[in-house]
């Protein structure tokens, strides 16, 4: 008797392999990632891919993919993976404050500590409400000082302009136990064209940055590129003087320059003194570092919110000193503190080890990106992202990187484009450095791991993104 079934089943997986497109590995650019290459003068050796199917055990591309290269911010994606396993999505920062004296009447007879142990996002708004939480606990006046204690991170980095002379640049804050607001002014600029003036303020207002306007107002349109900003700092340590010279057209509206002046604890104290004194508080002391005794209560402790939300504006607005703060935060949570770039890095290869992750070829600086020094490869940075896809948090991961065409450092590519939305990427660029890294959806839904990674001098300047573009709409269309 003839059997018909093997037949069927012959006839079914045929069906099956004409209705899908079959895509084998190979280690060749797709042709419009190479016309990108070839446009911007870019050699096909300066580029590596890797591109790979969440569930494939295989890469659907490998090109260049085992040579090391500096993957400039994309290198936060471990420092952000690594917090999620080996400290949770709910962990939370704390900060503590610390009465030594007796408090009667709303006047503490003695000075306030306040211990920080490493919040990334400890901003205006929140010191207010930790502000709100000491007055309910009685206290309006302090007769003392502000004691500031923050030796949960070891200071180790003392010079912010080391990594490109640019000291003032918010990029280049350094990490402190005790950072409030990035240790960041906001310097607004508004022209005032009926009396020919440019008005100068602050955010926040710090007594202890005095502002000379030498600023001048031209009569011109604000595009005309014209107008020039220029910032110089002088005075003692801790009592910046900021001289502006320059000029803006008087029909531009305002203009924002964000800049670090202070350390930080001069910089937590100048705000939080302010902050209080504006609600009707008094400090009578000033500002001096310290430690809290061992065995001391906390008056009270202020939580940061879990790290499920902090990682969100690191990877999707890539946050610098919010990236070294979790990475010296994993170095004293597990090592003990203080916490140390040695001992985040040591954290880091533990944890990787821990996954069945080897990636010998690493080198993380302190974590963030900001460094000539960095090194990893495509492939690594590939395997990277399908561990934390597998995560139970790997939800958690995911949400936090740019959505494309839609948020953080993404939001501008592919804005008016079907791909919009269907990719979380996080960037990295430097001079000489341009890389991406994340997950694509192709057209039928199925997810994609994808790293491109370029270095050298051209692919900073258009030759990279238009690289990667090509090779995340080519994923896209598969």
């Amino acid at each position: 008797m003839f059997r018909t079934e093997p037949v069927r089943v012959f006839a079914a997986v045929l069906l099956l392999w004409f209705a899908y497109p079959v895509y084998a590995q190979t280690t060749e650019l797709p042709e419009p990632v190479s016309k990108a290459l070839l446009r911007y003068k870019l050699p096909p050796g300066s580029f590596s891919a890797f591109v790979q199917k969440v569930g494939a055990s295989t890469p659907l591309l490998a090109f260049n993919e085992n040579v090391p290269r500096n993957p400039a911010s994309a290198i936060k994606l471990l420092t952000t993976f690594v917090a999620l396993e080996e400290l949770g999505p709910t962990y939370q920062w704390r900060t503590e404050v610390y009465a030594d004296g007796q408090i009667k009447d709303g006047v503490l007879d003695g000075d306030l500590l306040i211990k920080g142990y490493g919040d990334p996002l400890l901003m205006t708004e929140r010191l207010w409400l930790l502000q709100r939480e000491l007055r309910s606990n009685g206290v309006r006046q302090i007769n003392g000082d502000l004691v500031i204690d923050n030796s949960w991170f070891a200071r180790e980095e003392l010079d912010p302009g080391a990594f490109d002379g640019q000291e003032y640049r918010a990029y280049n804050v350094l990490p402190d136990a005790l950072l409030v607001n990035f240790q960041s002014v906001n310097f607004i600029f508004r022209p005032d064209p009926a009396r020919r003036t440019i008005g100068i303020l602050s955010d926040p207002v710090l007594a202890e940055v005095r502002i000379d306007n030498n600023m001048r107002l031209f009569n011109g349109e604000c595009s005309s590129g014209r107008s020039s900003i220029n910032m110089a700092v002088s005075g003692e340590p801790g009592h910046p003087r900021v001289t502006f010279t320059g000029q803006l057209a008087n029909n531009c509206s305002e203009y924002q320059l964000v800049r670090s002046l202070l350390d930080g604890p001069g910089y937590a104290y100048a705000v939080f003194r302010g902050l209080w004194e504006e609600q009707g508080g008094s400090i009578k002391g000033l500002m001096r570092p310290g430690q809290v005794p061992a065995g001391k209560k906390p008056l009270l402790t202020f939580e940061s919110p879990p790290l499920a939300e902090v990682i969100r504006p690191v990877n999707k607005f890539s946050n610098n000193v919010m990236t070294r703060q979790i990475f010296l935060t994993l170095g004293a949570e597990k090592l003990g503190a203080p916490g140390t770039l040695e001992k985040g890095r040591q954290v880091m290869a533990d944890a990787l080890a821990r996954q069945g992750l080897s990636f010998p070829e690493l080198r993380i600086g302190n974590g963030a990106g900001l460094s000539r020094d960095n090194r990893i490869s495509a492939r690594s940075l590939g395997r990277l992202l399908l561990a934390a896809r597998r995560s139970p948090f790997g939800a958690e991961f995911q949400a936090s990187l740019s959505l494309a065409g839609l948020d953080g450092t993404t939001r501008r590519r592919f804005q008016k484009d079907s791909l919009a939305g269907q990719m979380h990427l996080k960037t990295g660029t430097l001079d000489g450095v341009s890389s991406i890294a994340g997950y694509v959806r192709d057209q039928s839904g199925e997810e994609y791991v994808v790293v491109a990674i370029a270095n050298q001098p051209k692919a900073t300047w258009g030759g990279g993104q238009e690289a990667q573009n090509a090779l995340l709409r080519w994923v896209n269309r598969l």
